[in-house]
């Protein structure tokens, strides 16, 4: 039997601290080996009790939580789950968090249920927390790939993206390496509400060549564009209107347990951009998008998945893989020349 896993709980508010201590008790193979109030404390049982992971409140009072994270990354890296309350602020501090290495963001809940489980999931990004290689969360410089191209090869007049766990580091170096004559692009990132906007002006921002920003529907997609599917209750999908391609942004059920799903935006590029299009599947934990991948795959379509080596979680991309979705498996510091470089099948 493996050991379990020892989890430093960082967090500010006594009633957050039970709540997770209560929901990590369900989980037999997770223990809490410290908990701390503040970043002093937390220091102290890092070097005491040397945790797999540690979770860590977004927003505290009297610290910079930033700081602490950056000293953990550079010092001594851990897997770090960062819990955000669902607010612009804590949302904007969590992407930061998510730009400097952290592993995921947990959003904290609202309201709590008496005798329900307000933190259901975050065991599950901890057991993965603690299970992905820790040199993957050394922090990486988009700006240090080489890109002496600067056209795209072939005319792709669409290119769709998927990511979930590790895709805000991977997402920015992938749209670094694209020139501003770049066919539109989508993304369906997994984030909760809030987070998808906070995390599109930060590209937008570092990112001059393209224009970043959340989806809207009924969008017309044009070149060197970058739309990301907004967090919450709505799919992200495209259509073709009067010669041109379009954002559709529909409220439905999750699919793959994911609202936004990669599945239904690849589906649809399977469907009205045929072999017109390229897709990309990115780190992520879980399965969606592997199924819209090799959709567009069969429409003819340019796909490529991220490489186990260079994933934080190889898990959307390995079934892409295994499903034989890829027309290539690259490394993620090499995906924007192999896309430019791509052939139209």
């Amino acid at each position: 039997m493996e050991k379990p896993i020892k989890v430093l709980v960082v967090d500010d508010s006594r009633t957050a601290r039970a709540l997770i201590r209560r929901s990590f008790a369900q989980h037999p193979d997770i223990v809490i080996c410290g908990e701390a109030a503040n970043p002093i404390e937390a220091r102290d049982l890092i070097i005491k009790d040397q945790p797999d992971v540690i979770t860590l409140d977004v927003e505290m009072p009297s610290m910079n939580g930033l700081q602490f994270l950056d000293k953990i990354m550079r010092l001594r890296p851990i897997p770090v789950v960062m819990v955000s309350g669902l607010t612009a602020r804590g949302a904007d501090i969590a992407i930061t968090a998510l730009q400097m290495g952290a592993f995921d963001c947990f959003p904290k809940p609202l309201s709590v249920t008496p005798g329900g489980d307000a933190f259901a999931g975050l065991a599950r990004l901890v057991r993965q927390a603690a299970h992905s290689p820790v040199a993957k969360f050394q922090r990486n410089d988009p700006a240090s790939a080489q890109q002496h191209q600067k056209a795209w090869s072939h005319d792709f007049r669409l290119v769709a993206i998927g990511a979930s766990t590790g895709g805000v580091e991977a997402l920015e170096q992938v749209l670094s390496g694209f020139p501003r004559q770049s066919p539109p692009i989508v993304v369906c990132q997994h984030m909760p509400a809030l987070f998808t906007a906070s995390f599109a002006n930060r590209l937008n921002q570092k990112i001059e060549a393209l224009s970043i920003s959340e989806a809207r529907n009924g969008e017309v997609l044009l070149p060197g564009m970058v739309r990301i599917a907004p967090g919450g209750d709505r799919h992200m999908s495209v259509e073709r209107r009067d010669g041109q391609y379009v954002t559709r942004l529909l409220k439905a059920a999750p699919v793959n347990g994911h609202c936004p799903s990669v599945d239904v935006l690849f589906d649809s590029v399977a469907e009205y951009a045929g072999n017109h299009a390229m897709g990309i599947i990115l780190t992520g934990m879980g399965q969606d998008g592997a199924e819209g991948l090799l959709a567009m795959h069969r429409a003819g379509a340019w796909t490529i998945a991220q490489d186990r080596a260079s994933s934080v979680v190889y898990g959307m991309p390995r079934v892409a893989a295994e499903l034989g979705a890829a027309s290539q498996i690259v490394p993620l510091d090499q995906i924007s020349a192999a896309a430019m470089n791509a052939q139209i099948r």
